[in-house]
């Protein structure tokens, strides 16, 4: 359990945790599912996170300038530490919604995706295609629970890794028409927030994974932790927790949410050997 104890790997109850990452590993690959936001979970924190790829890409220059001043007043409140989910939430949804709206005043093509998240910066995570090979192999699912554009994130993948099919993307779809030209998203907005409310819990998706009873949860947000609240039978279950910002200030309260707290590493190393212990590899 060395991995435990690196000095950016913060622990609150470790007794806890080697615990629950024990069953993990008595019970094997057949019993363990996955969940795991996108931006800066899966990808590289220091890069552009999904909706930063359209910023990137090729629509007009007044659509960058003003998606830029959008988040930057709501960027600040989403990582406040001093307000709690229920303060945050009403801002959230401002800025999903806003974000959304300018986004359907420009021109948009699927076409036009594949160029945008080429010539983009967004990076997985060193160690992110062992991570997908990995669980691919041992069949295990992979539930990509996003706040992001659901579109870009399954081209991120697919440029940088494969797109597997034991990974199932949950986010915002864009909706196309005939022509393949956006005319707008397809389901109701999913902000950081609000990740218990989606219709994935209450679909089979969890339903069907029900003998599935060991559950690994990662993400960067305090509202990833709801992101698995639809698994059903959950016997043994450990939360990871990417601190990218504010790292200072945040530890103390992501400590006290998340089992497994990991600041400002730009790897998958640590989840990749939770997994490889699981699945008694290496």
């Amino acid at each position: 359990m060395e991995f435990l104890d690196r000095p950016n790997v913060h622990i609150k109850d470790r007794e806890y945790v080697i615990g629950q990452l024990e069953k993990m590993v008595a019970d094997g690959a057949k019993k363990l599912q996955v969940c795991s936001d996108f931006d800066a979970t899966i990808t590289n924190y220091k890069g552009p996170c999904s909706y930063n790829v359209l910023e990137e890409g090729g629509l007009p220059g007044e659509y960058k300038e003003q998606a830029y001043k959008i988040r930057d007043k709501y960027f600040p409140i989403e990582t406040d530490p001093n307000l709690t989910i229920e303060e945050k939430t009403p801002y959230m949804v401002e800025w999903w919604t806003k974000a959304h709206a300018l986004l359907e005043k420009y021109p948009l093509s699927k076409e036009m995706l594949h160029s945008m998240v080429a010539k983009s910066t967004a990076k997985l995570r060193e160690g992110c295609t062992t991570f997908f090979d990995n669980l691919h192999a041992s069949d295990i699912p992979l539930l990509v629970f996003s706040a992001g554009v659901g579109d870009i994130i399954r081209e991120v993948i697919a440029q940088n890794s494969h797109m597997y099919d034991n990974m199932h993307v949950v986010s915002n779809d864009l909706n196309f028409d005939e022509n393949g030209k956006m005319i707008g998203f397809k389901n109701a907005i999913i902000h950081v927030f609000n990740k218990n409310e989606h219709a994935v819990h209450d679909s089979d998706y969890f339903h069907n994974l029900s003998h599935r009873t060991n559950l690994l949860l990662m993400g960067d947000s305090l509202g990833d932790l709801q992101m698995a609240n639809g698994a059903e039978n959950v016997e043994a279950k450990l939360t990871i927790g990417f601190l990218n910002l504010r790292v200072e200030e945040s530890l103390e309260l992501y400590k006290s949410r998340y089992d497994i707290v990991i600041c400002e590493d730009e790897t998958m190393d640590v989840v990749n050997a939770i997994v490889n212990k699981i699945l008694c590899i290496g």
